[in-house]
């Protein structure tokens, strides 16, 4: 199989009359390239990995084609794009049209590509690799460093989330934030993000049940009243929330199980027939729960029906452009390990909800 770096958008500077446009003109040219970027490299970094997986049957001769190739073609002319991309970006800097977070992207991204992976299970593939390119015939050090083709999106599951599926992650992140902040605005159409924080609590318990109150007014009030009735545990995020997760796996194999309740304190007792879910400061390693006590906490104002629709979202208009949001400013989300997100209902269930939560890992390489 065949591999040719010209299937990637590559960016190339505008030398159109680019002395007499404006700061603000020759940012948004970035902001198109970026955007058409993304909807053509995530296919190419799949075509990269599949050519990749393939070494094994590579001949010498092809073995050091390929080796020139990806080393030429491929990783030096990522390394010259973000070099441009840079140049550029801090000329415009003091005009201020710049979102300041696409700096560290391309530094990870420039990192990532010099072989410094900050994957510490990747380390000694990557190290073996770009020391001597024929290692990649061995087949686990070939797993770890070409990966599996992780879609359009970037969050199929895969049972091996090499190298090439990291150097995909860090370019979508450059490309994010680009046009991410412009895309978050466009979004909010009748409404819009009356406050964003980030919140790091400390390990915190969420106690609720995963049955469906909508047609039970019943049912909710008991709920309620029983949460109620624990004031003793409260953990200072006291607000009735829908927290929505999938046991820690992709999207694509897991449905969405939806627990109505409260964040309490840690170790707060259970009520029977309720469930539980443990919240923790740092990332213990394995998918799942616990997760992590970090998220975006966005709340809104507007139409009501216009931040809950699906129309055009990829979920609804609040899970969007929270998650945009995220992405515009370059905050790791942790999917799928510790991915979960929460409808907050600012005030009780029963009313709207007007605020979303959306779980971050700031922390991530620290």
């Amino acid at each position: 199989m065949a591999f040719s770096h010209e299937i990637f958008y590559w960016y190339v500077p505008d030398s159109e009359n680019s002395e007499s446009k404006t700061p603000a003109e020759r940012y948004q040219y970035i902001i198109d390239w970026a955007s058409r970027a993304r909807g053509t490299n995530p296919k190419a970094f799949d075509e990269l990995t599949v050519w990749l997986l393939g070494s094994g049957e590579w001949s010498d001769r092809e073995l050091s084609e390929n080796k020139d190739l990806f080393t030429d073609k491929i990783l030096k002319r990522f390394l010259e794009q973000n070099r441009m991309l840079r140049a550029e970006l801090t000329e415009l800097e003091p005009s201020g049209v710049v979102n300041p977070a696409v700096f560290d992207a391309l530094t990870r991204f420039d990192d990532e590509l010099s072989g410094n992976t900050r994957a510490n299970e990747l380390k000694e593939a990557v190290s073996k690799v770009f020391n001597d390119f024929s290692a990649i015939k061995d087949t686990e050090i070939r797993k770890s460093f070409a990966g599996n083709a992780t879609g359009p999106a970037g969050t199929d599951s895969v049972d091996v989330f090499g190298y090439i599926n990291f150097l995909k992650d860090c370019d979508a992140s450059v490309q994010w934030t680009l046009f991410m902040p412009d895309v978050a605005k466009y979004q909010q159409n009748g409404f819009r993000v009356e406050s964003f924080e980030y919140l790091m609590l400390s390990d915190m318990r969420f106690i609720g049940s995963g049955n469906d109150f909508s047609d039970d007014p019943e049912g909710l009030k008991s709920l309620l009243d029983t949460l109620d009735s624990m004031k003793e545990y409260r953990c200072g995020f006291d607000h009735d929330v829908i927290l929505l997760h999938h046991f820690g796996k992709g999207v694509d194999v897991e449905q969405c199980h939806a627990l109505w309740g409260r964040f309490m304190s840690a170790g707060a007792p259970v009520p029977d027939g309720f469930e539980y879910i443990d919240f923790i400061p740092k990332n213990d390693g394995k998918a799942g729960a616990p997760y992590i006590s970090q998220f975006a906490f966005a709340k809104f104002t507007g139409d009501s029906d216009s931040m809950h629709s699906s129309d055009g979202f990829d979920c609804d208009a609040m899970y969007d452009v929270t998650r945009n949001i995220i992405l515009g400013q370059n905050v790791p989300i942790p999917y799928p390990a510790k991915y979960w997100t929460a409808e907050v209902y600012l005030n009780g269930l029963g009313e709207d909800s007007t605020a979303y939560l959306f779980s971050i890992e700031k922390n991530a390489e620290e």
